[in-house]
């Protein structure tokens, strides 16, 4: 019993690897066909202030922007709000 176990658990583990079969035999590619171009990915773009995280781009355009913003929170509030905020104290 114990061997048939094992060659069960061998043979199920040798069958994760085998390649699978999908029933498609072949594809066609015709000249013809229309050409779908993929959207460019966003290029990105380090912080000044902390490179190992993404500039913010909200920030862009400010008085003293280095890129600090470790928390994003010009993601949830508008900036004029944030700037004034800033000012003040």
């Amino acid at each position: 019993m114990m061997k048939a176990a094992l060659f069960a658990s061998l043979l199920g583990s040798a069958a994760a690897f085998s390649p699978s079969s999908t029933g498609r035999l072949s594809t066609k590619v015709f000249s013809d066909a229309a050409v779908e171009e993929e959207p460019a990915a966003p290029v990105y773009k380090a912080s000044e202030s902390l490179p190992f995280l993404e500039y913010p781009p909200n920030l862009e355009g400010y008085v003293g922007d280095f890129g600090f913003d470790p928390f994003r929170f010009s993601d949830f509030v508008p900036m004029d709000f944030l700037r004034e905020a800033e000012l003040k104290h």
